[in-house]
């Protein structure tokens, strides 16, 4: 996504990192779920995502089609199953980065 921000109009924090202190969200659900601040509202998951496409010229069709609700709705679906499959995605990887 930072190669696609070619504006620079997102700004990456890495929650482990000073800068997350000053976030009002407990830093365990930052670390649980994808987050992104949008004109001062902070949004979770899928949501997150549409705003951070949104904010990338390449991708903002995809994400100003993401704000309706039933396509939100099913981002979120399959944000939460990936959630659920992050943790084995995260094993093979090590395992890949390993050989």
């Amino acid at each position: 996504m930072r190669r696609l921000d070619r504006r620079s109009g997102i700004e990456f924090v890495d929650v482990a990192g000073p800068a997350a202190s000053a976030c009002p969200v407990d830093r365990a659900e930052l670390l649980a779920r994808f987050h992104a601040r949008e004109d001062d509202r902070l949004y979770s998951g899928a949501a997150a995502f549409a705003a951070m496409w949104r904010a990338i010229p390449l991708l903002r069709p995809l994400g100003l089609l993401a704000q309706a609700p039933p396509i939100l709705w099913l981002l979120e679906r399959a944000y939460r199953l990936f959630l659920r499959a992050r943790p084995a995605l995260q094993s093979a990887a090590a395992g890949w980065d390993r050989r």
